[in-house]
């Protein structure tokens, strides 16, 4: 075991400021360090570890045969350690250092070591360092911090969950927390070099060359500190909704930071991710935002116009950049959905021509109604905000009656397509049954009847567009009546017809209904692949529930047929939006062809449960994520320990992708929460505390993940 302290190296920056080097000292069983601004840090350990010390500079001899800096590189560490290599230095000083533990552990058992961090003294620290307790006062400090955090989360998880869907709530708000990690990113310094260096030619005009403006330096959270350990925007969207629920101010934080100056494009684009920041990702922080503020007790005002602020102009970079031709129907690439489409749709297209894309053109619907609800939540206040919601009414209603009327929608197969459009002006719908054709589903929202009254001139204004532009009406016109004889009204992509049949196949157990949730795409292209001929080409989209088959897009991950959690997320919260509208008064079949009625509020109940039972134990005492993996489904070091895959099989619910993630699927935390908060039959007892430090770190998957 290596307990390892290490100083970060700017002092090979040789810039002013950052010249200083701290220092590392190795004293008995412990690790003391000195620095300018942190003060006298100290890492102590039981028992008799060595401490092995070197320099926190890179092997310039091994790396690019030039001399080092130091005999004390700091691979040297390692070197010691594995070879026997005197690359430690024997006066136990350096900028890097470990203890050195050597333990003989028989199989099945166990062995423990203590090890206690403290800031000791602040700058400048000149007296000898204090030694740290790993006794008494050790046991007093965790039995203490094990019982405020279940006194914490006896808060936050509602008496009526399970143990065992309150222990993966627990831990998957814990894994989320966890994947906070500081990043630092100077892209300037990249493209032109460190100091006394001079970068490759080429990196002046690759990847991220247009992104010389940012300049990270923050604490952000991560889609897996192991597996993705970059942020990815609309990944950190998804986090903030789990973060809300314990810490709001963290994450109205990390919503707001991608938004300030030093990461959004000075042309209105926020950076997808760090192996492309142009790339583009789904515009979903206007939701993430709004959903934040209702989880925080929708107060902070404040919050809400900061986002608004930034993001009016990039609502407009989409607008100028992703809407080719001012049609109201968008392209965007990709999107987050890797594979989902016949061709790699962030890729030059294999004719010709401009793709129409129905995720594309539904997010924007959703982001102009996100935008309209934070407009007529900030005009409770100030009236000013009326302008706004006016303007994100009328856009949302040219976005969605573009994608209803200009061949986005098919009313045959009562669903939505990517469309290309050629040169000569026919059109190739490409009529693959995917969640792309499910996205315009979350395009959904209710102007109330305190809403219309409140602001007139939005109600004004949407009469006057159903008398002069009757066209819209499908959109805009849906309303019913309070129980009060108050009238309210449906702005929806989807129309209260065009809902049925859209609903009629999602809800279908032969298409996207998985006992686990919903696929990705539709079951019914397992026996009928989709294929389409472009370009002296042919380009087929399958069912594939496990792991992709093909490199497309990189090949690792799959969005041909899996269950991924915010798709599942952003659907459920959509079908609770016209839940809202409707009420009990409209009921669908569900499952589809089972002669059950449920309301989408029952609907949208059902789907979260599918998606929680992947996560806790059946009947048959098995955890359905881990497939055949007998280790984690029975031996009792591990069965209890509960990890968070990237997405899962579309047929047996077994985790796939990167394993260790949390990430967006510590969503499953708040469905739990969600479902679990109404007037239910209690659902068990409540869990003691989970083992502390059983936390999951291969990345191994479950074996039995394949079709079939």
């Amino acid at each position: 075991m290596l307990p390892t302290l290490w100083f970060r190296n700017t002092w090979s920056w040789r810039l002013p400021g950052f010249d200083r080097v701290p220092r590392l000292v190795g004293e008995e069983n412990r690790l003391v360090g000195e620095h300018w601004v942190l003060g006298q840090v100290v890492l102590e350990g039981d028992g008799d570890p060595v401490p092995l010390l070197c320099d926190n500079e890179s092997n310039a001899d091994r790396l690019w045969g030039l001399p080092s800096q130091t005999r004390y590189p700091k691979d040297g560490i390692n070197d010691h350690v594995v070879a026997g290599a005197a690359t430690v230095n024997p006066d136990r000083t350096g900028t890097k250092g470990a203890l050195h533990y050597v333990l003989d552990v028989p199989g099945g058992e166990q062995a423990r070591i203590r090890l206690r961090l403290r800031l000791t003294a602040p700058p400048p620290a000149g007296d000898p360092a204090p030694r740290l307790d790993l006794g008494a006062d050790f046991d007093r400090t965790m039995i203490a911090r094990s019982a405020e955090a279940d006194a914490f989360f006896a808060r936050v998880i509602p008496a009526r969950a399970s143990r065992a869907e309150a222990a993966v709530a627990r831990q998957a708000i814990a894994g989320v927390l966890w994947g906070k990690q500081f990043y630092h990113f100077d892209v300037h310094r990249w493209l032109v070099g460190d100091p006394g260096s001079t970068a490759p030619e080429g990196r002046r005009v690759g990847r991220n060359h247009a992104w010389w403006h940012m300049n990270s330096f923050d604490v952000i959270s991560m889609p897996d500190t192991w597996e993705y350990p970059w942020y990815a925007a609309w990944d950190l969207a998804f986090h903030c909704v789990t973060i809300a629920r314990v810490d709001p101010g963290l994450a109205k934080q990390q919503l707001l930071l991608l938004l300030r100056e030093w990461y959004m494009h000075p042309n209105g684009q926020i950076p997808a991710y760090e192996w492309a920041f142009g790339d583009v990702n789904p515009p979903v922080h206007a939701w993430a935002a709004l959903k934040v503020f209702e989880i925080d007790g929708g107060g902070d005002h404040d919050f809400l116009a900061r986002v608004l602020h930034k993001l009016l102009i990039n609502f407009t970079w989409w607008v100028n950049r992703k809407d080719a031709d001012g049609r109201n129907l968008f392209e965007g690439g990709f999107l987050g959905l890797d594979n989902v489409g016949p061709f790699d749709r962030s890729a030059a297209l294999p004719v010709a021509g401009v793709l129409e894309q129905s995720d594309a053109t539904g997010w924007m619907g959703m982001y102009a109604l996100n935008l309209l609800d934070i407009a007529t939540t900030l005009a409770k206040h100030d009236p000013t905000y009326t302008d706004i919601a006016t303007k994100f009414f009328e856009h949302f209603a040219y976005i969605a009656e573009a994608a209803a009327e200009q061949g986005l929608w098919d009313e045959e197969d009562g669903f939505f397509y990517d469309v290309l459009r050629l040169p000569d002006g026919d059109r190739v719908p490409l009529k693959v049954r995917s969640v792309v054709g499910l996205l315009p589903l979350a395009a959904a929202t209710t102007l109330t009847p305190a809403t219309l009254a409140r602001m007139p001139e939005l109600a004004a204004r949407l009469r006057w567009f159903l008398t002069n532009k009757p066209e819209y009406a499908d959109v805009i016109g849906a309303r019913r009546l309070t129980a009060g004889g108050r009238q309210q009204r449906l702005l929806s992509m989807v129309g209260p017809e065009r809902l049925g049949r859209l609903l009629a196949r999602m809800l279908d157990e032969d298409e996207f209904l998985s006992p686990y949730g919903l696929r990705t795409l539709s079951r019914q292209h397992l026996a009928e692949p989709f294929t389409v001929s472009l370009g002296g080409q042919d380009f087929t989209v399958g069912y594939e529930p496990a792991e992709s088959t093909s490199g497309l897009f990189g090949g690792n991950s799959n969005w041909r047929g899996p269950i991924w959690m915010p798709t599942n997320f952003l659907l459920i919260c959509a079908l609770r939006d016209y839940a809202g509208f409707f009420g009990d008064d409209l009921m669908v079949e569900h499952p589809t062809r089972s002669g059950r009625k449920r309301t989408l509020t029952e609907v949208a109940d059902d789907l979260s449960e599918r998606l929680i039972a992947m996560f806790v134990p059946d009947d048959a005492g098995r955890r359905p994520m881990y497939g055949a993996t007998e280790l984690f489904q029975t031996h009792p070091e591990w069965r209890d320990l509960i990890a968070f895959p990237e997405y899962f099989h579309g047929d047996n619910g077994a985790g796939l992708g990167a394993w260790h993630q949390t990430g967006w699927t510590a969503l499953v935390a708040d469905l739990i929460l969600t479902v679990r908060a109404g007037d239910r039959p209690p659902a068990g007892p409540r869990p003691p505390a989970p083992r502390s430090g059983r936390e999951r770190r291969d990345g191994n998957r479950p074996a039995g993940n394949s079709a079939g």
